[in-house]
């Protein structure tokens, strides 16, 4: 077994499934025109994809405890390729809503098997590397949605253009899947856990910090934009370079974080990212000069950047519940924030103003500082060489 082989296996499985997220979106507007459905209608068809993510998440977290993470992200590696080719048949509502499901399905199942693997990689090598895997899932997302926009240039149809990259990809997913790994120190349980589980103790609080990040994630995505062109009376261009700011910020820091967090342990790298995300959303917030909304929104990403992936090593690392039920569990509270967080911020912003909404968000970021200790492991289950968690 090559952990180095493992851990860039790994990283391929991430950037996979970051291409597949940029290629869908940059094809959205087809599918709509393709399909011929309003703005609601196809709403709904996104909501079907969502539901599928985030029913998945018990099953993920049963099959990674049955039958460990790498076998599991393997299987889920194939059944997301065929779910992503399969789009493209989705000629109408009826067809393409299943499909969509069960694109979700296994996109969100994947995510927790890989995230699992790669706490078990993580691990393996005594040192911190779950950030540089979203980063690389981020970086995917880019190139996709830049192989994307070609795509469209060229005027490729949505079959060519899906069959096009997934032979792109075909040989380093392969190559990925080929790799082998042994879970040596992998106990099964003795019975499944129950589907609905709730994360306990310290891994609640870390769950909350997930959602925290994820909702943080989630505003800037969907209403930064609206915010800033209905409250602060900015053209749309100009408006659309803070989410720009935010996702280089949130990128470059996932690449930096495993170094800190080897250095500085993920407690005190936690804290100083909430108070990032706290003072970035006030910025944002009151900062009605565009470069000072612009450098909010670049201390926002930097504050977000480390907290999903920290979440992440730290429920695989949790001694009260097993490897794939915590997963599982904290991706529903993360996912399910990055989900349904929008509309209730929608919600928010009809009532009071987005500028109201992304206050509430600052103090939310804040607590994140308060509930770092959470992240703590205890030193029993530490790997030989591991850094000091305090």
């Amino acid at each position: 077994m090559n952990v180095k082989n493992a851990r860039r296996a790994v990283a391929a499985i991430f950037f996979l499934l970051g291409t597949f997220m940029g290629t869908w979106a940059t094809r959205i507007p087809d599918f709509k025109a393709m399909l011929g459905l309003n703005d609601a209608e196809f709403g709904l068809v996104l909501l079907v994809l969502a539901s599928g993510a985030f029913v998945s998440f018990p099953f993920a977290g049963r099959w990674v405890d049955q039958h460990g993470t790498a076998p599991t992200t393997k299987v889920l590696t194939i059944a997301t390729v065929c779910a992503f080719i399969a789009l493209h048949f989705g000629t109408d509502v009826w067809i393409i809503s299943p499909i969509a499901f069960a694109l979700g399905f296994s996109f969100g199942a994947l995510d927790v098997a890989m995230n699992g693997w790669g706490a078990d990689v993580e691990k393996a090598l005594g040192r911190p590397v779950m950030s540089s895997y979203h980063a690389v899932f981020s970086l995917g997302a880019a190139v996709g949605a830049g192989v994307g926009a070609l795509a469209l240039k060229f005027e490729l149809s949505i079959a060519a253009h899906i069959w096009l990259w997934t032979g792109v990809m075909s040989v380093p997913t392969a190559l990925a899947l080929m790799v082998g790994w042994t879970e040596t120190d992998r106990v099964k349980p003795e019975k499944p856990a129950p589907f609905l589980a709730v994360p306990r103790g310290a891994l609640l609080l870390v769950g909350v910090m997930a959602l925290i990040a994820a909702l943080g994630e989630g505003a800037v995505t969907d209403w930064a934009a609206l915010y800033q062109i209905q409250e602060l009376g900015f053209t749309s261009s100009r408006a659309a370079i803070a989410f720009a700011v935010f996702s280089v910020a949130m990128v470059s820091m996932r690449f930096l974080a495993d170094g800190l967090v080897a250095r500085f342990g993920p407690v005190r790298i936690a804290r100083l990212s909430g108070l990032a995300a706290f003072v970035g959303t006030l910025l944002f917030v009151w900062g009605g000069n565009p470069w000072i909304l612009w450098v909010g929104a670049a201390i926002m990403g930097f504050g977000n950047a480390a907290i999903f992936p920290l979440a992440m090593s730290r429920a695989a690392a949790d001694k009260e519940m097993s490897q794939g039920t915590a997963l599982a569990a904290v991706a529903t509270l993360g996912y399910g924030a990055f989900l349904m967080g929008p509309p209730v911020i929608g919600f928010i912003g009809e009532a009071f103003s987005l500028r109201f909404a992304f206050a509430g968000i600052a103090v939310l970021a804040l607590s994140i500082t308060l509930l770092a200790g959470a992240l703590r492991v205890e030193p029993s289950s530490k790997p030989k060489g591991e850094m000091d968690l305090a």
